[in-house]
């Protein structure tokens, strides 16, 4: 059942849900057992409402103890977002920024909203003492620039909350740091009692042999914005928007900001309302592009990881994935920004173009984080790897594509079979690809009424000849990618012959 516009009044009235109180009950039944030198994790979906949550946690963690609150975000946006969300709760707050140089006024607060960079530099300096604090809440836990602080706090409760309790540096794993973890709703749960939108997944294949693993695990810029900023990856993300999201409100997230760059402009000349933003952008300009993306219905906002935390925008109706990752905090926050639930938004659509969902399962897919806790080194280790990736993908011509051939019975090619003709009947290994070209030929040419068409059409292919031009490259074990690039052009080129020789012979 979605939310009824009473539902959404509540929510406003910051009245909780069961799910909330339930997990609140829990966090309070730990605090009771270990008051003090005990820290908790607490995992919750992105949109169960964290911030709600460890709000009330405060005002009735003060109330009860008379003890201060410290809460600790990694962001300037999130600091005034949860400071704002505690006024709510009536929870009178102070935020420690860089013009916080001094704390004379401290007793006139119980909870304190600071930075963790921030508060770290002032309390090695000596220039703030922090009295009577009992808690300490840490937003967005799995980033490990907290840690540094924990010396600090030896003698409180410290509660993470965090979407993934997977830390960001595999060397650092949480359960180093952590005694507990506490797991609230699933992503399913949540969509199932109306909270978060469900998700329409598509996955388009995607070559990632070029791409290459840096110090964070996580795969390089520069790798990245070699592969992405190609025309055939552009043309790619072009025709997966048109086929899926046009006219959609699109959130599209980059690995890198020549990316993003050159992702704006093949949008801006297909005539489609597009703006680019990241880390660069000034405050005003971030307020402009974001109020201008809420306010266009069908706006498209190419972004850097700038808006995987601490942006909410429910009017979000596609995220598309032009990136890989190794990072299933970052695959979980990226889609978390399409979820949030409108009356008139039930669903969301996930457009995949870096084999994510392959690589970590669907996003809404039950998920063990106690053993994900326990042991991450495990966890990482059986990630399937981009080679096992690639090999198992089966390329199926999309339906609207499908309708342009609807003159032509037989569009499947198994290149695998093909190939062990020719091993059986001692042919070259090359005439694969010529019976490849021969069928796409036909189709081309059953389904136009001259030359000219055909050709128009045989561009449509590109995805399937890609596909099987990889195949064809794993049979023969040379997969280098300029060498698929330079057969995929040579095939691009025969089959036009092709084209043009049977419309001759008819």
């Amino acid at each position: 059942m979605g939310l009824q516009p009473t539902d959404i009044d509540k929510k406003e009235q910051k009245v909780l849900y069961d799910y909330q109180q339930r997990d609140i009950d829990k966090i309070f039944s730990r605090l009771e057992e270990f008051p003090k030198k005990y820290n908790l994790l607490y995992q919750l979906p992105t949109g169960g409402g964290k911030t709600v949550i460890f709000s009330e946690i405060v005002r009735r963690y003060i109330e009860s103890t008379k003890k201060k609150v410290v809460v600790l975000t990694h962001r300037i946006e999130l600091c005034a977002q949860t400071s704002k969300m505690l006024k709510e709760f009536r929870v009178k707050n102070k935020i420690i920024n860089s013009s916080v140089k001094e704390l004379d006024d401290q007793n006139e607060y119980m909870c304190f909203v600071a930075m963790v960079e921030t508060l770290n530099n002032r309390l090695n300096e000596d220039d703030v003492e922090l009295h009577n604090v009992g808690m300490v809440i840490i937003d967005e836990a799995h980033y490990n620039s907290f840690r540094k602080l924990f010396r600090f706090f030896k003698n409180c409760f410290i509660l993470g909350v965090t979407a993934t309790p997977l830390s960001s540096n595999m060397k650092l794993p949480m359960k180093d740091n952590y005694n507990e973890l506490i797991v609230g709703d699933t992503i399913n749960s949540l969509i199932k009692s109306g909270f978060l939108a469900k998700p329409v997944i598509y996955t388009f294949d995607v070559g990632l042999g070029s791409l290459k693993i840096g110090m964070n695990g996580d795969y390089t810029v520069k790798s990245s914005e070699e592969l992405y900023t190609n025309m055939q990856m552009q043309d790619k993300l072009l025709h997966a928007y048109e086929e899926r999201s046009k006219g959609k409100k699109t959130l599209i997230f980059n690995n890198g900001i020549n990316t993003s760059i050159y992702v704006y402009e093949t949008f801006r000349k297909a005539g489609y309302p597009i703006r680019h933003l990241d880390n660069t952008n000034s405050k005003q300009e971030r307020e402009d592009i974001l109020a201008w993306f809420k306010n266009t219905e069908d706006a498209i906002l190419s972004s850097v990881s700038i808006l995987t935390t601490g942006f909410d925008e429910p009017t979000v109706e596609t995220v598309i994935l032009n990136r890989a990752t190794k990072s299933l905090t970052l695959y979980f926050q990226m889609i978390g920004r399409g979820s949030r639930i409108l009356p008139t938004k039930p669903e969301f659509n996930i457009l995949d173009l870096g084999n994510n969902t392959a690589r970590f399962g669907l996003w809404n897919a039950e998920m063990d984080w106690q053993s994900i806790f326990r042991s991450p080194d495990f966890y990482y280790d059986n990630l399937v790897g981009d080679e096992e990736i690639e090999r198992n993908f089966k390329y199926v011509l999309p339906d609207e594509l499908r309708r342009e051939f609807e003159n032509s019975e037989d569009i499947q090619f198994d290149i695998e079979e093909e190939y062990s003709k020719t091993k059986k009947f001692g042919l070259r290994s090359l005439t694969v690809l010529e019976n490849s070209i021969e069928q796409h030929a036909k189709m081309c040419v059953q389904n136009s009424e001259d030359v000219f068409d055909a050709r128009i059409l045989s561009r449509l292919l590109d995805q399937d000849i890609e596909y099987r031009v990889r195949r064809y490259s794993y049979c023969i074990s040379k997969s280098t990618k300029n060498y698929r690039d330079w057969l995929e052009e040579d095939y691009k080129r025969k089959l036009r012959t092709k084209i043009n020789q049977l419309f001759m012979e008819n």
